[in-house]
């Protein structure tokens, strides 16, 4: 996949014309549909006025390469946390009705159960030993304080996912420093509810946060793995096209 004839496809092309003449050079040309500017972002020539004009140096990073696909992992990873977080939100505001209905919800319970006991007889499910009826059992018996404890704690979490999401979507490095933090803080958790019971949830939630903190550390040179945030930031400036053009210009020659 072409990530950076899709992101134009989507955006639009960035065209740039820099006040230095060598360089302007290089990214214009002359057509039958008049004069034509380089995309920053996939490098085809746009028929056009340019979006940008000014000195080369206070010209916009437009990603390219593998670092417009890294955003492109970037965001998927951010939507999917949006999408964890919605969940929590959801389950919160459940334990909050239930912790304000406790009783309610109690009495109700016990009296579908002994109507649901000879029918599941019949069938031949033990309502007795059913996880699940101990489960929900084991509910009833948190008291209100304890309900309210948990609700507030999943509503922060899901805090910290939006939080996480936000910084991934734009692309900020403390997005990167923030995910990998929070993100490794409950892996021991994610670890050991996967031994308890195996399922392909739970298992797919730790590959991927697994491989989020690896890539991420990794790709974005976090910690100052790789030479940290200075090769981070000179590998990004050194893919730009403007740069690119720029290290022609300086081989003998170029400008002819």
């Amino acid at each position: 996949m072409d990530w950076a004839l899709r992101a134009c496809g989507w955006h639009g092309h960035y065209t740039y014309a820099p006040d230095e003449t060598d360089l302007r050079e290089r990214l214009r040309v002359n057509t039958v549909a008049g004069e034509a500017w380089r995309c920053l972002r996939c490098g085809t020539f746009v028929p056009g006025d340019p979006v940008g004009r000014g000195p080369a140096d206070h010209a916009p990073e437009v990603p390219r390469g593998r670092l417009l696909r890294d955003r492109w992992i970037m965001r998927a990873l951010a939507i999917e946390r949006l999408l964890r977080a919605l969940v929590l939100v959801a389950i919160a505001v459940g334990v909050f009705k239930f912790r304000s209905s406790h009783e309610t919800v109690r009495a109700t319970f016990d009296k579908d159960l002994s109507l649901l006991k000879p029918l599941a007889d019949q069938v031949g499910w033990d309502v007795d030993r059913s996880k699940i009826v101990h489960s929900i059992t084991q509910a009833f018996s948190l008291s209100p304080t304890t309900l309210l404890w948990i609700g507030v704690g999943v509503f922060v979490y899901a805090g910290l996912q939006v939080i996480e999401a936000v910084g991934l979507w734009l692309v900020k490095r403390w997005g990167e420093y923030f995910a990998v933090v929070a993100t490794s803080v409950f892996l021991p958790l994610e670890i050991y509810e996967v031994t308890e019971k195996i399922t392909a949830l739970r298992i797919g939630a730790l590959v991927i946060n697994i491989a989020a903190v690896v890539w991420l550390i990794y790709s974005k040179r976090l910690f100052g793995l790789r030479g940290g945030g200075k090769a981070y930031h000179r590998e990004h400036h050194a893919e730009s096209l403007l740069s690119v053009e720029r290290s022609a210009l300086a081989v003998p020659g170029a400008a002819e």
